[in-house]
């Protein structure tokens, strides 16, 4: 817990930092964009002065070398000057296309008048409007903090998504380590037990009792050996579909309450494909005791196997309670659940062992409330010598 804590300590010190040196850069940029702003408008005002200097100036007066300067040094500032009723008496810096269309002209005047107040010019008790707009360096410089908020907000998403990764990854592995603790846990009462069962045949207890004894034994090195397989890659071999399901459909029909009626279908021939036996029973069994669980132990189980064209598909259904649409994903998000009592992993393994091992495809294809649901699982056929 000590560390934890100080693991977050840190993360929300840097988060602070890094946010703070934003906030820091953004003020620094708006404070220079006003710098810059008030400089420009004082340029335009000396740039005003110098044109009411020649507007009075004598035509013999000489002296007029620096107003002229000043005139000519905007080459960056567009200016449109006019008179108090906005008749446009001089452009300066003004595009051609814009100049030479009274339309775009005036839209253009008003986009000048919403970025800066005009600047007044009198002359002779007339009054004439100076308007400007911003340089391109400027206008470039107001969309900077954007960039800059935008450019930060990717980096943070990008942080955020490899700590989140990293974090499923750890707990990814800490469970992995915990499930094959598990299993190496239950190997040694399995030993005793298996023991046990043959020292039982040898004293001639009843063979049924013992036959069934042995079958829950070995039920229980299945799920050793299945959370012994997890977070490592399985070995899948070539094995009928039809007959690995049946193994478990016709185990768990035998050990739940006869108040659920079974029924399987499937072709009359075997559906090869490659797959985990223990991973594929654990996926049939988790599915049955969902629906199991749906319908509160009074109901129908139906797993129908298709054999398509190009696929292999598992159908099982149920008369459950059944699900709304919306939540036909969220079944599948690990710690879904609406037991009272339950972690919500079941569906997610069974989602993986599907997709991530078998490379198929698992969801809900059809739900009523109050009527049951259909959960399908698809494989893809492998090529094989007859069917090239």
């Amino acid at each position: 817990m000590f560390f934890k804590t100080k693991n977050n300590t840190w993360r929300w010190l840097i988060i602070l930092t890094a946010f703070s040196a934003l906030v820091l850069i953004l003020w620094n940029t708006y404070t220079f964009f006003q710098t810059f702003k008030d400089e420009e408008r004082l340029k335009m005002e000396i740039w005003a002065s110098a044109s009411q200097t020649l507007n009075k100036a004598d035509l013999n007066d000489t002296d007029l070398g620096l107003p002229l300067q000043i005139l000519n040094t905007n080459n960056t500032i567009p200016i449109i000057q006019t008179t108090d009723q906005d008749s446009i008496i001089n452009m300066v810096n003004v595009e051609d296309h814009i100049m030479n269309n009274p339309e775009k002209t005036k839209d253009f005047l008003n986009k000048l008048k919403s970025q800066n107040s005009p600047i007044v010019v009198e002359f002779d008790n007339n009054k004439q409007y100076l308007y400007y707009g911003n340089s391109s360096l400027l206008t470039k410089l107001k969309y900077y903090p954007g960039a800059l908020i935008l450019i930060f907000l990717f980096f943070s998403a990008m942080i955020f998504s490899f700590y989140r990764a990293s974090k499923m990854a750890t707990q990814n592995r800490l469970w992995a380590g915990m499930a094959k603790e598990t299993a190496h846990q239950i190997g040694t009462p399995l030993s005793s037990l298996l023991g046990w069962v043959e020292i039982m045949k040898l004293d001639e207890v009843n063979e049924e009792t013992v036959s069934e004894i042995e079958k829950d034994v070995y039920r229980l090195q299945t799920i050793a050996e299945r959370f012994s397989k997890i977070g490592s890659e399985p070995v899948l071999e070539l094995r009928d579909t039809i007959e690995e399901t049946k193994k478990t459909f016709d185990y768990l029909r035998s050990r739940v309450s006869k108040q659920i009626i079974f029924s399987f279908n499937a072709p009359d021939y075997p559906l090869l494909m490659p797959m985990n036996p223990i991973l594929h029973s654990w996926t049939i069994e988790n599915l049955i005791k969902n629906a199991i669980d749906a319908m509160k132990g009074k109901g129908a189980v139906d797993i129908i196997i298709d054999d398509n064209e190009k696929s292999i598909r598992i159908q099982i259904k149920d008369t459950g309670k059944g699900i709304a649409k919306k939540q036909f994903k969220r079944i599948f998000e690990p710690g879904y659940t609406t037991k009272k009592r339950g972690w919500g992993l079941g569906l997610s393994l069974t989602k993986r062992i599907v997709e991530s091992y078998h490379n198929g495809v698992i969801k809900v294809t059809h739900s009523e409330i109050g009527k049951g649901t259909t959960i399908c699982i698809v494989y893809k056929k492998q090529k094989t010598a007859n069917n090239i």
